[in-house]
């Protein structure tokens, strides 16, 4: 009998993006001489740990559990570092964060938010970036930073 995408989609295993975050993130801090201390780390693990945003009270809360932080300012210092370092990304409309998929590299946040699931998926789109830059500079504004954040359906939600 054949799983439904929907449930396919609740079975993948991360663990293979938690390892891959975290090869990435000890990569980027060895070259550029940062600590990347086991606070960070875990919270970077937490992140990944789904594809769904995660807000900071929710980290927080499994922080605690482990006994690696009980202060708000603690998992903030860390998720500011993760975000600095180009390892994870905050989806405002959410106030929660993501893993990066492509850390270290600088590029546009630009995501698909599911409705239906909660995933959010990075979009690799430049030529959208550049056509925003080149719209704005059209009225004078100089873009320096940008996200944009598209909520639908996954394909998987959206076979459903």
């Amino acid at each position: 009998m054949k799983k439904s995408a929907k449930a396919a989609a609740h079975t993948h295993d991360h663990r293979h993006c938690v390892e891959d975050a975290l090869a990435a993130a000890e990569k980027l801090c060895a070259a550029k001489s940062l600590r990347f201390t086991p606070l960070r780390r875990r919270v970077l693990e937490f992140v990944w740990s789904s594809h769904k945003p995660v807000g900071a009270y929710a980290l927080l809360d499994k922080l605690r559990s482990e006994d690696l932080g009980s202060a708000p300012p603690t998992v903030y210092r860390a998720l500011d570092f993760l975000i600095e370092n180009g390892l994870i990304h905050r989806i405002e409309r959410m106030n929660a964060f993501v893993g990066c998929s492509h850390p270290g590299e600088a590029h546009r946040g630009f995501f698909l938010i599911c409705a239906d699931c909660g995933n959010a998926e990075e979009l690799e789109a430049e030529e959208l970036g550049d056509a925003i830059t080149a719209g704005a500079a059209k009225r004078g504004f100089a873009a320096r930073e940008m996200t944009l954040e598209v909520t639908g359906l996954c394909a998987d939600c959206g076979k459903a």
